[in-house]
């Protein structure tokens, strides 16, 4: 419906690109360490909440570079910058405890502490994730998913614009004093919600358009602006746009298409008031968590685009990265100044893990949670039949299903992290 509402800022020259990029880069990657660590934060505080003795509390992998002892905790940072750990005394009956440790080995706490503790860490993903996109709902905005008709910008003009890339490339500085700009002639503002065309409502963007595309002339336009319903009328106006159904092009359509404009830019983003952030943001967490979800479901039918990705064919933008893939990612968004997407890629990221952990398979910590619950649901059905409970679950039985999980999980990180180095996602070709 005219030019578009965003424009990014340009770096002034291929060193300052790289520089974003890498910093980019760097940023993404220090908030997966901050993730992680807060991960087995949420183990370690409510552990220690419950009264469970956490020995040790390590970010990083590898030699330690330092530590300190507070309490009965040694906290410490490693040298290698890929996880971390929460070591808790007797998580399961295997595990060796020292005789003063005994009482407070975690596997004689309650079914419920237990549980509480091992998803603790997928609870602080989810919660990291809901807080960044609060922040966001109250500065950068929120996407506009319901693709509510709200002007963010009115162009000087509209122009005829033959192909994709003049459209991609309209700078709206080459715009002549006798080119048409309906919408600014009429009066439409930046914040204006369009309600209704030609006296037909409008519920979204796709029908805003819709409807304007077809019109021609003096057409009355109502919008809500900030409460108050406003009436005007606009001169549509016909102009040539490229024709975006590729497919209706290689049957022999034309590239080219006369369409109705007016000249607005409707809004990708919506910021919210501090009192409509937090309902805001609930719901479009609800609808990531959803989003995620299916992703999951779709991950096995994924890996052979990852596989074939590797091998020269174009990779698919809907298949599963690796963090080296998400890092990269970050860095393209800081260097193509869009932040939005940076902090929606770290908010996805967490509620990615979150969920992905709580899957019932070891050692995950879904899978500790399953065999946790499995023993309560033992004991009950011993009880019903007046028979004392049971010891705790042998781990060492589970060992080889549980090395199937690791070898399967090792493959996937492996492949993912090869597709990323030899054929990455990237934000533009």
């Amino acid at each position: 419906m005219g030019a578009c509402a965003r424009h990014r800022a340009e770096p002034s020259g291929k060193g300052l690109g790289v520089l974003a990029y890498t910093i980019g880069v760097v940023l993404f990657a220090l908030g997966i360490c901050v993730s992680i660590a807060l991960h087995e934060a949420g183990h370690m505080w409510t552990a220690k909440k419950f009264g469970m003795q956490v020995r040790r509390y390590f970010v990083g992998f590898g030699p330690t570079l330092f530590s300190f002892r507070r309490g009965e905790t040694e906290y410490g940072v490693k040298a290698v910058p890929l996880g971390g750990f929460c070591d808790i005394a007797g998580m399961t009956a295997l595990d060796e405890v020292k005789p003063e440790e005994a009482k407070r080995a975690m596997w004689r706490y309650p079914v419920w502490k237990r549980t509480v503790v091992l998803a603790a860490g997928s609870g602080m993903h989810f919660l990291i994730g809901f807080l960044v996109l609060l922040v966001m709902a109250g500065s950068l905005g929120l996407p506009n998913l319901d693709g509510d008709p709200k002007v963010q910008a009115v162009s000087e003009c509209v122009r005829d614009v033959q192909d994709r890339e003049q459209l991609a490339e309209f700078d709206e500085q080459a715009c002549g004093p006798g080119d048409p700009a309906p919408a600014k002639e009429a009066g439409l503002r930046s914040g204006d919600v369009i309600t209704a065309v030609d006296g037909e409502p409008v519920a979204d963007i796709g029908e805003t358009t819709s409807l304007v595309q077809e019109r021609e002339g003096p057409t009355p336009i109502t919008v809500d602006r900030d409460g108050t319903t406003v009436e005007t009328v606009v001169d549509v106006e016909r102009i040539q746009r490229p024709n975006l159904d590729e497919a209706a092009v290689e049957e022999g359509a034309p590239e080219t298409v006369t369409v109705g404009m007016i000249g607005v830019g409707f809004a990708q983003y919506l910021q919210y008031s501090a009192v409509e952030a937090a309902p805001a943001t609930v719901m479009f967490t609800g609808d990531m968590f959803h989003r995620t979800w299916n992703a999951l479901l779709r991950l096995p039918e994924r890996i052979p685009l990852v596989v074939e990705s590797i091998f020269g064919a174009e990779r698919d933008p809907n298949t599963p990265v690796s963090v080296v893939g998400a890092s990269r990612l970050g860095g393209e968004t800081v260097q193509q100044g869009m932040w939005e997407v940076f902090f929606l890629l770290l908010a996805s990221l967490n509620f990615f893990v979150g969920i992905f952990n709580l899957l019932p398979l070891l050692p995950l910590d879904g899978g500790h949670i399953a065999v946790t619950w499995y023993e309560r649901a033992r004991d009950w059905l011993r009880k019903l039949r007046g028979k004392a409970a049971g010891g705790p679950v042998d781990y060492s039985k589970l060992s080889a299903v549980t090395m199937v999980v690791i070898i399967i999980g090792g493959g996937f990180v492996l492949l993912t992290v090869t597709a990323d180095i030899v054929n990455p996602i990237r934000l533009t070709d």
